[in-house]
């Protein structure tokens, strides 16, 4: 049977990449208010894709004017295991162009991977779903459920809606979430872990209006200086996050080369790791934090004025174990007690995201991971943590409770998604399609 599978994964991957292909083409940017109606087109693509391998599909919106996601059914035998397979047909901004090596909205292969937004992050995602459902044909071994969203680039806002309207029509025993990646070329994984996140903007201010530096220097603390006092107070000398109340947890053993570390990171020649532990306790399950803006004079241009009010934006990834409810409150009475010289701060929460620790034992591990291992020709997989947050991955813990949630996914560590020049394994990706054949198998 798995050389059966083999054979019939070799038959459909040319219709699987042109498929893929013609997908990448959409600029489905879901931030772009100008390409909305691309979003809509690839939901219609999508439905298509999955209509055409006999899925009972429809286009669903939590109301009108909202994203469209794409729902359906395709029925196995009687009594067998009901499977809902996720992915996101929506993706990130391409931004500059000049960035990228080719067009971003042309799929280019180049060594061995497919280049262009949305290539790996999620359409591919999209595509190994449909390529497994190709492969069986009529002879599903599962009844297998859809659920392929339109906005997981822009935080899932009316997901948990989504889920609720359509709770009975995408339930199911065991949920397949194509929307993280493998440990390395050759290495396949599964996601246990995730990181949540708080981002908080702040404003310090000094002044009620600019003053010259000059006449009142020396006497008025400036906001630039009293924002950049509080900022360093959230890591201690070691580099670790100093808010006090955060939970930290173990990782699991798992060796990250430091080459590899400092390849992958982009970590400029000479630059030290921050923070104490493991590296993969510090990128898993630690919490870290941020600094990912700043609202300040440009120094081209700047006067010999006191700025009377300056903004950051902090972005702290919550360690698995903790909610975003405490790591909010113990955050926001750091920097209320660190605030120096009697100068006032305030807080906006920009938007949060809770933390996901899978107890990834039972039936449905076993046979993913009995599937994973075939697929990479012996290779287990990896319980791997992931630094970044996907929080919908806790809306559908919470909405499906009794469900086994499998995170895996097509990504590798150079698949740059988000970035420029994103592009698909292809041969882990022919390896990720096998998988997921031989997971639908093992469950039926």
């Amino acid at each position: 049977m798995s050389n059966e599978l083999r054979s019939k994964v070799q038959a459909v991957l040319p219709s699987v990449r042109k498929d893929l292909e013609d997908l990448v083409r959409i600029q489905s940017v879901s931030a772009d208010p100008d390409r909305l109606s691309e979003v809509e087109r690839s939901a219609q693509r999508t439905a298509e894709l999955f209509a055409a391998e006999g899925v009972d599909v429809e286009i669903v919106r939590a109301y009108d004017g909202a994203p469209p996601a794409v729902i359906g059914e395709k029925k196995g035998p009687e009594g067998a295991p009901t499977v809902l397979l996720y992915a996101h047909h929506d993706v990130q901004p391409e931004n500059d162009h000049a960035d990228w090596d080719s067009p971003p909205w042309e799929p280019t292969e180049r060594d061995g991977r497919l280049y262009g937004r949305g290539a790996a992050d999620d359409k591919a995602g999209i595509m190994a779903h449909v390529a497994a459902l190709r492969i069986f044909g009529d002879d599903l071994p599962v009844t297998v459920r859809l659920f392929i969203e339109g906005e997981e680039e822009v935080g899932s806002d009316t997901l948990v809606e989504l889920l609720g309207q359509h709770q009975e029509r995408l339930a199911a025993d065991v949920i397949v979430i194509a929307d993280s990646g493998n440990w390395d070329i050759g290495v396949p994984a599964l996601t246990t872990s995730l990181r949540g996140l708080v981002r908080v903007d702040i404003e310090v201010r000094t002044l009620t209006h600019a003053v010259h530096s000059g006449m009142w220097g020396g006497l008025v603390p400036d906001s630039l200086m009293t924002l950049a006092r509080v900022i360093a107070s959230l890591h201690d000398d070691a580099g670790d996050v100093a808010v006090e109340g955060l939970h930290r947890g173990p990782a699991a053993d798992v060796d990250y080369p430091e080459e590899r570390l400092r390849a992958e990171s982009g970590a400029a020649p000479g630059i030290e790791w921050i923070g104490t532990g493991s590296s993969v306790e510090r990128l898993w399950t630690k919490p870290s934090l941020s600094i990912t803006g700043l609202d300040a004079p440009k120094v081209a241009g700047a006067s010999n004025t006191l700025v009377p009010a300056a903004r950051a934006r902090i972005s702290l990834r919550v360690a698995p174990g903790d909610t975003t409810e405490n790591a909010l409150a113990c955050l926001v009475r750091h920097l209320e007690s660190h605030v120096p010289w009697g100068a006032t701060l305030t807080h906006t929460v920009v938007d949060t995201g809770e933390a996901t620790q899978i107890d990834a034992t039972g039936p449905a591990y076993d046979a993913a991971r009995a599937a994973f291992t075939e697929a990479w020709d012996g290779t287990a997989p990896v319980d791997m943590g992931v630094g970044g947050s996907i929080p919908f991955i806790a809306e559908f813990l919470e909405a499906f409770p009794q469900a086994s949630v499998l995170v895996t996914g097509v990504e590798d560590p150079d698949t740059r998604a988000h970035g420029a020049n994103e592009g698909l394994h292809l041969a882990e990706f022919e390896r990720v399609v096998l998988a997921e054949a031989l997971l639908l198998r093992n469950l039926g």
